[in-house]
This record gives structure tokens, sequence and C-alpha cells, in this order.
């Protein structure tokens, strides 16, 4: 059963930080590009980072500097860090896997004082 399954959402202050992990299952993980979506209310969902097999990194210019996209192939997984946190920052944040077209359910992450 192929799945991937997304933690580490909540509530953080402006300036804060969280990581968001990934587990995958069910895939051969470290042929896969692996990246992270968010949508904010009322917004389309927008490519936050994306890390392809071999390691490289994109990164979304609204959030360069700020967030880290990292994997772990031994444990089947890929992160997100995330620092210097805006209110802006405030979506869902969805796991995505490539070939296949794969998403995860989702995080909730919500920036505010």
């Amino acid at each position: 059963q192929v799945q991937l399954v997304e933690s580490g959402g909540g509530l953080v202050q402006p300036g804060g930080s969280l990581r968001l992990s990934c587990a995958a299952s069910g895939i051969i993980f470290n042929i896969y590009t692996m990246g992270w979506y968010r949508q904010a209310p009322g917004k389309q969902r927008e490519l936050v980072a994306t890390i392809f097999s071999g390691g490289s990194t994109n990164i979304a210019d609204s959030v360069k500097g700020r967030f880290t996209i990292s994997r772990d192939n031994a444990k089947n997984a890929v992160s997100l860090q995330m620092n210097s946190l805006k209110p802006e920052d405030t979506a869902v944040y969805y796991c995505y896997a490539d070939p296949g077209a794969i998403w995860g359910q989702g995080t909730q992450v919500t920036v505010s004082s």
C-alpha cells in the first residue's frame, strides 16, 4: 500500500520554527522525487520545496533562506525545517512523491501570536 503520512504541524508564534516530517511506505523511496506543497484558505496549492533522488533541491522564493528540505533514504522519510515563520506561512502542508503524483493527507501549520 502506497502511503505518505505527514507529522509535525501545529501552532507557532511568528519568528518560531517547526519541523515537518513525511514517512513514506509502499514505494522505492530512494528513486522518488519528494516535495512539500502548501495550501492556504482561498488560495491555490503552491510548491514549497522539492528534493530529487540525487539530493539536489529547489526552494520557492517565498521561503528561500527560511525553509530547508532534506531526505533520509534509510528511513524513507523527507523533512521540511521551517524557521523564521511568518503569518503568511499559515497553510495545510502536503507531502508529495513523484512519479505517480502521490499525496499525503496534509498537516496544518498556523503561525499566529
